[in-house]
């Protein structure tokens, strides 16, 4: 309910990446959060490790199965893997890219 015309993406995306960068422990966002920040921090360096690694990077796991799942469409071993890697990883956009060349 705070959302005005002018709040772009661009100016929202800022935002979020200045909390990222500078938390605000003494006016947060998540109050549970905020108080493991303060009270036990190296727990909340470990959780916020383990959800950055859980679901912020691209996982290499299953990479095979995605290639897998490509040629059986059809597409050549060696033209999935390269476009599986210039998308880095990402199945969808890469089935977007094979088909569309």
């Amino acid at each position: 309910d705070q959302w005005s015309p002018a709040l772009t993406l661009k100016t929202a995306l800022l935002s979020v990446q200045a909390l990222l960068s500078a938390p605000e422990p003494d006016d947060p966002q998540d109050a549970v959060v905020a108080q493991q920040y303060l009270r036990e921090y190296q727990t909340f360096v470990g959780t916020a490790r383990y959800w950055t690694e859980s679901f912020a990077k691209a996982s290499s796991l299953g990479v095979e199965e995605k290639v897998q799942r490509l040629v059986e469409m059809g597409f050549p071993d060696g033209l999935v893997r390269s476009t599986l890697e210039a998308v880095g990883g990402d199945e969808n956009l890469a089935l977007e890219k094979l088909l569309s060349s």
